[in-house]
């Protein structure tokens, strides 16, 4: 009869302490900060499975898809939100990740995964420079505009 009372004991000492952290928000912060890793975990999961060959290579298409979201997340998660305005291509990167695991590691090399896997990343590529474009786009014509006025004056009269 003591070990039930001592046993019964740690489960009510248990019960309380976690009654108390989550009304003084210790679990509400946790949540908020590392929800990504319900993300990132079943990324490497699936990577874990098919490097332990329990299941075919097609599963690197989500795991890399998975892991690449998981990133952009932690990143926003860290650095605000408002940064998923520019970085919303990233999605598109995910797969083209996902993708290239897949044609990387898959049995057979089939160029189309390959030729899609490219495509995906260069229009992330595009899209991510682009808006960079559009907000330093004047100063690197400026700076441009200065560096050859610069050359045209400074340099020899045959060059131009």
């Amino acid at each position: 009869m003591p070990n039930n009372k001592y046993s019964a004991g740690i489960i009510l000492l248990l019960a309380g302490v976690v009654i108390l952290l989550g009304k003084l928000g210790v679990f509400s912060f946790l949540g908020a900060i590392f929800w990504p890793l319900l993300v990132l975990i079943p990324g490497l999961l699936l990577h874990v499975l098919y490097f332990g060959r329990l299941v075919p290579a097609v599963v690197l298409v989500p795991g890399g898809a998975l892991i690449v979201y998981a990133l952009l997340f932690i990143f926003c998660n860290l650095f605000g939100w408002d940064k998923l305005r520019y970085l919303w291509p990233l999605f598109v990167f995910g797969v083209a990740a996902g993708l290239y695991e897949y044609y990387l590691f898959g049995s057979s090399r089939n160029r189309v995964v390959f030729t899609a896997s490219i495509a995906l990343a260069a229009a992330s590529a595009v899209f991510i420079v682009l808006p960079l474009l559009w907000s330093w786009g004047i100063y690197a014509i400026a700076i441009a505009l200065i560096a050859a006025g610069a050359w045209m004056m400074l340099g020899k009269r045959k060059r131009w």
